[in-house]
C-alpha cells in the first residue's frame, strides 16, 4: 500500500533556502518521484523549464519580489 501525501502549502520563509545556493527560497517544487526542492528566483527561472517536467506540484512565490515595499524615506514624509 503506498500513501499520497498533499503538496505543501505551507508559505515559504526566510528560513526556507535555496538548495543550489542557500540564498532565501521563492520555489517550492514537490517531485514526482517523492521530496521537494527549494529554489531561489535566480535559480528558478534558469532551471524552470525543467523542473516543471518533473514536478508534480509547483508552489510559486516568486511574485512577492515585484511587491514594492516601503522604504524608511516613505515613512517619513
Amino acid at each position: 500500500m503506498t500513501t499520497a501525501t498533499a503538496p505543501s502549502e505551507t508559505p515559504l520563509t526566510a528560513v526556507d533556502r535555496c538548495d543550489r545556493c542557500g540564498a532565501q527560497a521563492y520555489l517550492r517544487v514537490s517531485l514526482q518521484a517523492g521530496g521537494e526542492l527549494l529554489f531561489c528566483a535566480h535559480h528558478a527561472r534558469e532551471h524552470g523549464d525543467k523542473l516543471r517536467e518533473i514536478a508534480a506540484h509547483v508552489h510559486d512565490e516568486t511574485g512577492k519580489l515585484a511587491d514594492n515595499p516601503a522604504t524608511a524615506a516613505d515613512s517619513e514624509s
